[in-house]
């Protein structure tokens, strides 16, 4: 029997210099979104270069199979929450539990730094990402259209922590 090996989640730090790594992770992981959301993934737009930049606006976690990256977030300080964004598993890790622990990071993160609540969006196609994230305890707040488009795209879901 093949022994699982453990995952850890490490904050990127500035030294970190694995994003053609993490770029490749996101667009595997988001690659499902393919042909099923309207508009397309921002994904597309990303760039070893601008996920670097990211990482400098805000503070990103990244998931650790061994020396492989299998899931990442990023998350944005506001002034009363933290905003969570790309979380991102490799497609062959989805469901063993890595996804909720980069979410348990971001939730720690904010508590640390006294934010009441974290919040997301996901788009209004994702049912099952809706469903995972209620299960994490996230409520949605409002329904928001992406520029140019008549009808909702995206779902903003909130999780409170004080």
């Amino acid at each position: 029997m093949d022994r699982i090996e453990a995952v850890s989640i490490t904050q990127i730090l500035a030294d970190f210099d694995r994003w053609d790594d993490v770029l490749a992770l996101i667009m595997r992981a988001f690659a499902a979104m393919d042909g099923v959301i309207d508009p397309p993934s921002s994904a597309h737009l990303l760039t070893a270069d601008t996920l670097r930049d990211k990482a400098r606006r805000e503070i990103g976690f990244v998931a650790l199979k061994g020396d492989r990256i299998v899931g990442c977030v990023f998350a944005l300080e506001r002034e009363a929450e933290l905003y969570v964004g790309k979380l991102a598993v490799a497609p062959d890790c989805q469901g063993q539990g890595f996804g909720r622990q980069l979410m348990q990071a971001a939730e720690d993160l904010a508590r640390s730094r006294g934010k009441a609540a974290i919040e997301l969006q996901t788009r209004i196609e994702l049912t099952e990402n809706h469903a995972a994230f209620a299960r994490l305890g996230f409520h949605e707040t409002e329904r928001t259209a992406h520029e140019g488009y008549a009808r909702p795209t995206s779902i903003t879901m909130r999780k409170t922590l004080l």
